[in-house]
């Protein structure tokens, strides 16, 4: 989630603002880069359990480790740091401590690994003297919610309140799922379309090729990607497949409407979150506001409104690909390299687009429900769903070759969907290896889990 907002901005006066806002993302292709979000849930080496945001071994300890040691700028909420930038990155808190790193906006997925190997790196150097470690994985496979440590952001106590209203596993959402997501640039209100329809299509296969959440409170929970699962439970005003996107009409507009009908968590003022939960941003720009009664939205409070919505591909001034579990290193440079050889390619988004053309909302539908139980097992149109995720791979895979973007001994970045070709061509995913494991040499335990998995 995003760091501390701002309470400033131009006031908002009319609806043509908010579009302005998603049209504002337009860009020539020139200026199109990638930007890798990746979460990571922090544990202590002796016991396995949970970081605390105070304490001399806590998450406090290591943003302010991080920032002392390699002059990371902290990120204030009252006198708790709780996120830190630097170069066009920031480090901020997820509400149950899952670490995330958003990348800086760069120009091919070289640059996006060469950034997790120096942020992990760094990250290690501060944890090992204090007896800690990171773990890539989609969901806490540990412990229960009762023993996650909530981080001390104002946001996350009004959200933390209004999630049970609206569904049975938000919290979980909130507090022990970890994703890895990337955002990508689109040139123009149809190109941004394009992406979008492909990117939601699409979703429930990366899902599959990347479920790594198996677990639950150390036993098998009968998912392969049970963070998938959760998304379907947390709150149906701003989750899912979204199927206006794929009706005439879409565009910059009608995704303005859909923010403006959702419900608003809260708003920002004199460094203060006000619980807005469930309140109208219509009435906002009315002036109607419960919370705020007479007082106008500014730009900021719609930034921070859109970013409340959960969709499987979110719009903002870019479009996050947001369905994938987060794993091991090899998928934190995997994910990008899978949707920018898909979207930033010519060829490779028309074949994308010639591919979806014909499935209709109903597949789409059924396909979400199933991927986070069965994985690259989920039948389409009769098949495996790994013949298609091969297929998609390909066009992938000679998208970023001819993209041909080199780098030391690469003549591409087609290396990195290695890994998932591995997943295809031997019908295991990240998730089903963890199961293996977890009947075989685990003996039944997850506890080795944090040792083989840690970065």
């Amino acid at each position: 989630m995003s760091a501390p907002p701002q309470s400033s901005g131009t006031p908002i006066t009319s609806r043509d603002q908010l579009i302005a806002y998603f049209a504002a993302g337009n860009k020539p292709r020139s200026a199109w880069r990638i930007g890798t979000e990746h979460e990571k849930i922090g544990f202590s080496k002796d016991t396995l359990a949970p970081l605390p945001y105070f304490g001399p071994a806590g998450i406090r300890r290591i943003l302010e480790d991080l920032a002392q040691k390699f002059a990371w700028e902290p990120l204030f909420e009252g006198d708790n740091p709780i996120a830190l930038k630097k170069d066009g990155c920031s480090i901020t808190l997820e509400p149950g401590g899952q670490f995330e790193l958003s990348g800086a906006p760069l120009e091919n997925v070289h640059q996006t690994c060469d950034e997790v190997h120096t942020h992990l790196d760094q990250v290690r150097e501060i944890t090992e003297p204090l007896g800690l470690g990171m773990l890539g994985i989609g969901f806490q496979p540990k412990w229960p919610r009762e023993a996650i440590h909530w981080m001390p952001k104002g946001r996350y106590r009004i959200m933390k309140a209004y999630m049970p209203k609206k569904g049975n596993l938000g919290l979980d959402m909130m507090t022990r799922s970890c994703t890895v997501q990337v955002n990508l640039d689109f040139e123009s209100e149809a190109d941004m379309v394009a992406k979008f329809r492909i990117g939601l299509a699409l979703q429930p296969l990366a899902t599959a090729l990347f479920a790594n959440s198996p677990f639950t409170e150390g036993q098998p929970n009968g998912f392969l990607s049970y963070r998938s699962h959760i998304w379907t439970d947390t709150d149906p005003d701003r989750c899912g497949m979204l199927p206006f996107v794929f009706e005439e009409g879409m565009g910059f507009e009608r995704y303005t409407d859909y923010i403006l009908d959702m419900p608003m968590y809260f708003i920002y003022r004199d460094s203060e979150y006000i619980d807005c939960s469930g309140q109208s941003f219509r009435d906002f720009m009315e002036g109607r506001l419960p919370a705020l009664p007479g007082e106008l939205p500014t730009t900021s409070d719609w930034v921070d409104h859109v970013s409340t919505a959960f969709p499987e591909v979110r719009l903002k001034t870019f479009l996050e690909m947001r369905g994938a579990d987060g794993g091991p290193w090899r998928s934190l440079c995997g994910l990008p390299a899978f949707w920018v050889g898909l979207l930033y390619d010519a060829d490779a988004q028309a074949d994308c687009a010639a591919l979806i053309e014909d499935w209709s909302i109903a597949e789409m539908e059924e396909m979400r429900r199933q991927v986070p139980r069965q994985g690259l097992k989920t039948l389409f149109r009769g098949q495996p769903l790994r013949a298609l995720a091969r297929q998609v791979l390909e066009i992938s895979s000679a998208g970023l070759a001819r993209r041909a973007v080199a780098h030391r001994s690469h003549a591409n970045e087609c290396h990195f969907l290695e890994s998932l070709f591995e997943s295809v061509e031997g019908d295991e995913v990240p998730a089903e290896r963890l199961l293996r494991l977890y009947r075989g040499t685990w003996g039944e335990s997850v506890d080795p889990l944090f040792r083989e998995e840690a970065y």
